[in-house]
């Protein structure tokens, strides 16, 4: 029945009138952005046998001892060829060698067989004349003994003899009530299992409509990203192609647009340096007049005629003489104008450079946008295209085979199902009679075992070394008499019991070597595949009964690892040959009307770049000749004092004299004159210092701009003339590149959606590892392991026991000898016989 359920859960998936083909590779792409949901399945892919293990594992080894070839392929196919034969010649050469290879194949089996044979047949002809012998008193059966000096060695051998083997009964009748626990249990998870299996069936039909649901769905999501793309295409369009002109002409737009600050910084600072020179030159002239007025009031005072008179004369003498120091300075009113220099600047600013370098800004930054206007027809008919293709998708997915696969293979569950529930009753009633077989044949051996068990002890327990043969105690006589009784029942039922064995033996063994162990290595497989093996006119058999395409490879270990591997249905019946999912989702037929749809989209760019009137406006600023003005005459004059003399120290040194002076008009005079100079200090030397101070600024500032201003010009001009070319020669190009960029991105999500459709399908979608499942559960688990492994631990245990009976029985009887109560006894020893001593005399 596991055979028939691993072949009706396999071939259920399979059996459908569409053909297969190459399968696809199962190596997904680097990078998915979508995974269909995972689909969880109850049944555990391997079954553990547990702790029990060890017993199924040394059942295996014996049975390679016995049968160490290697799985007979050859043989088994012309075995199977043999079998579809009309009419077998025997005489054949062919059939006698093919019989020969059987039989050496089977070798170890048959031996033991043959022993298992022999066994059966002398057992119960040795028990009968045993039985007669003693009968008639011979054979040990008269109940006289002869004891001899080596007798109590004898014993003790016999007996420790006895105990090992029935030790190794007992081991062998206990791996017997463990295989037959095992079945009993192990049958009564069937039903579960099963379920379990059909229950991962019916996940896989369930599921199989909502993966095709996942992936449909999967198409908004794409065309929801490329909608978004093409809404922000001036963003990713646009921004795409400015950023590429951008290292090209914002380097240039920002070097004019620092010349246009210099021009500005250049025009403030001579228009300051102008103000501050006729500022100069009108402070100057009044600080003279100024100085020249107080000098005409010192030389009125020191007329006075107390200069006349000592020590006040040499005061005035001395006041006298530094009257010269008060003079200004005359080279501030002789620094030259920069009228013809701020002239030629303003004509320069007439032109709005600043605003022209503003309008190249604006024209780079009007990219986006009109690219957003000049696109808009062109992104409507892409959205419509994509909109096509969502429906396209649509159809394809709705007339996958698939669909229609699992429709039928939902027939062969539900027919499956219901012949298991069906017959598992049956099967569980068979059980229990197998159970209660396996039981009476265990309790019958453990019968005969307890027996000996008894006789040993009892023997060993009430056996007296003082006492004679014919004097025993009564329970060494019971002792011997229950060796004796297991002698009896195991020359009784030996023979039975070795039927049982060599029948289930053969049964096992051969279903362990030809059908276990060959499936678990896909041997089984390559066999079922072999070229015309079952269909003489099927290459393959499989894919002839599937698809009536012999000539298709599809093979039963192909189906079975891409099974088991969780492929797709699709992929694994190879049903491209049918249906080919990857020419109805064509992405050169798809993603060629979106191509078509982005070669028409055209992009005009207008970027401004100062033209000629600024040009002109560069050259005219580097010729305005503030290169050229001599600095340092003005430098030279910020360094100097307006006055010849620090009025102030002059003013004190005035008030210093004066006091020296006897109180008078000469004295207050020289005061009045004294603060007079102060004032001029404070009035006019002042302002003169920080017009000098703003001077200086200004000619720095003229010093920083006209600094190799015609090499900045003409580097400017340069750059210029590079922008304006690449804009001239390469703006198209940057666009053509840039559109075929964002086709490439638009066309990119499609392409890998369709990639991974293709794959979802093929690998992915409907996975049939719940029939490689199934079938490992119908063969290696219920057949090999619920089945086969109990049995052949149930044989290997029983035969053990029983085989063991044979030396058990020879030293029971010969034990039995020494804890019986005899009815006479002779008493001998190696050398010389003694005569025989009545019971009377002891």
């Amino acid at each position: 029945m596991a055979l028939v359920l691993g072949s009706l859960l396999l071939l259920g998936l399979c059996g459908n009138s569409f053909s297969g083909g190459q399968p696809s590779s199962t190596d997904a792409p680097k990078a998915w952005n979508y995974e269909l949901p995972a689909t969880k399945y109850e049944t555990q892919d391997s079954h553990k046998a547990g702790p029990i293990g060890i017993l199924f594992e040394l059942v295996h080894i014996f049975l390679y001892v016995v049968q160490p070839r290697d799985f007979p392929e050859d043989t088994l196919r012309k075995v199977i060829q043999k079998a579809y034969e009309s009419k077998i010649d025997y005489d054949k050469p062919e059939t006698v060698i093919l019989g020969l290879k059987i039989v050496y194949y089977e070798a170890g089996i048959i031996l033991c067989c043959v022993l298992g044979l022999l066994f059966i047949i002398l057992m119960p002809l040795v028990g009968y004349f045993f039985c007669m012998c003693r009968c008639c008193n011979k054979c040990g059966g008269e109940m006289h003994q002869r004891q001899k000096e080596n007798g109590p060695f004898l014993r003790k051998c016999f007996a420790i003899s006895l105990l090992v083997i029935c030790i190794i009964i007992s081991i062998g009748i206990f791996y017997g009530f463990v295989a037959n626990h095992q079945v009993r249990t192990r049958i009564k998870r069937s039903r579960k299992l099963a379920d379990s299996n059909f229950k991962d069936l019916r996940t896989l039909l369930n599921e199989t409509p909502e993966q095709i649901k996942y992936i449909l769905a999967q198409y908004n999501t794409t065309k929801d990203k490329a909608f978004t793309d093409l809404n922000s295409i001036s963003s990713v369009l646009g921004g795409g192609i400015l950023d590429r002109l951008r290292p090209n002409i914002i380097p240039v737009l920002d070097e004019i647009k620092s010349m246009a600050t210099a021009i500005k910084e250049t025009k403030e600072a001579l228009e300051n340096m102008n103000s501050t020179l006729k500022s100069l030159h009108q402070q100057s002239t009044q600080l003279s007049s100024s100085l020249t007025s107080v000098k005409t009031s010192l030389r009125s005072s020191l007329n006075d005629p107390l200069c006349l008179v000592r020590p006040s004369s040499e005061t005035c003498n001395s006041i006298r003489l530094s009257l010269s120091q008060l003079n200004s300075n005359p080279e501030l009113r002789q620094l030259p104008p920069v009228d013809a220099e701020l002239d030629n600047v303003n004509n320069v600013l007439r032109t709005d450079l600043d605003g022209l370098v503003q309008q190249g800004y604006q024209s780079l930054n009007d990219i986006p946008d009109r690219v957003q206007r000049q696109t808009t027809t062109v992104v409507a008919g892409i959205k419509r295209v994509l909109n096509s293709i969502g429906s396209d998708i649509d159809n394809v997915t709705q007339r996958l085979p698939i669909q229609d696969i699992l429709s039928e293979f939902s027939v062969y569950v539900n027919n499956t199902e219901s012949y298991i529930h069906r017959n598992l009753p049956t099967l569980e009633e068979y059980d229990s009679y197998w159970w209660l077989g396996g039981l009476v044949i265990c309790s019958l051996l453990t019968l005969i075992v307890i027996f000996y068990y008894l006789g040993l002890l009892c023997g060993v327990c009430g056996y007296d070394r003082h006492a004679t043969p014919t004097t025993r105690g009564c329970v060494s006589n019971t002792g011997g008499i229950f060796l004796m009784v297991g002698v009896g029942l195991s020359f009784l039922f030996c023979w039975i019991l070795m039927i049982i064995v060599v029948l289930t033996f053969v049964f096992g063994a051969n279903v362990e070597k030809l059908i276990c162990e060959p499936y678990t290595s896909k041997e089984l497989f390559r066999v079922l595949d072999t070229p015309y093996l079952l269909n003489e006119d099927w290459e393959y058999y499989l894919s002839g009964k599937l698809f009536n395409k012999s000539k298709m490879k599809l093979t039963f270990e192909q189906v079975y690892s891409d099974c088991k591997k969780n492929r797709g249905t699709y992929g694994t019946l190879h049903l491209q040959n049918s249906f080919n999912i990857s020419e109805r989702l064509n992405i050169n037929e798809h993603t060629g009307s979106i191509s078509s749809e982005l070669e028409s989209l055209k992009v005009n760019l207008n970027i401004f770049l100062l033209g000629a009137a600024g040009r002109k406006n560069l050259q005219d600023f580097a010729a305005c000749g503030i290169d050229r003005m001599n600095y340092d005459s003005y430098l030279a004059q910020t360094g100097k004092s307006p006055a010849g003399v620090n009025l102030l120290s002059f003013a004190y040194d005035l008030e210093a004299k004066a006091n020296s002076l006897p109180p008078g008009n000469l004295r207050n005079s020289l005061k009045r004159d004294a603060q007079t100079i102060k004032t001029i200090h404070q009035q006019r030397v002042l302002p003169i210092e920080q017009s000098l101070s703003t001077l200086y600024q200004s000619v720095k500032i003229l010093q920083r701009t006209g600094n190799g201003l015609l090499e900045r010009v003409t580097r400017i001009l340069a750059s210029l003339d590079f922008a304006q070319n690449f804009i001239t020669n390469n703006t198209s190009s940057v666009i053509i590149e840039e559109t075929k960029k964002y086709g490439r991105t638009i066309i990119g999500y499609f392409e890998h959606y369709l990639q991974w459709i293709e794959f979802s399908i093929s690998e992915k979608v409907a996975s049939c590892k719940p029939v490689a499942t199934a079938l490992d559960t119908a063969v290696d688990v219920f057949l090999c392991s619920y089945i086969i492994d109990p049995l052949n631990l149930f044989w290997f245990g029983i035969g053990k026991a029983t085989v063991f009976l044979l030396p058990a029985l020879i030293f029971a009887v010969k034990l039995a000898k020494y804890y019986r109560r005899m009815d006479s006894e002779d008493v001998y020893d190696d050398v010389e016989t003694i005569p025989m001593k009545n019971p009377s005399q002891h």
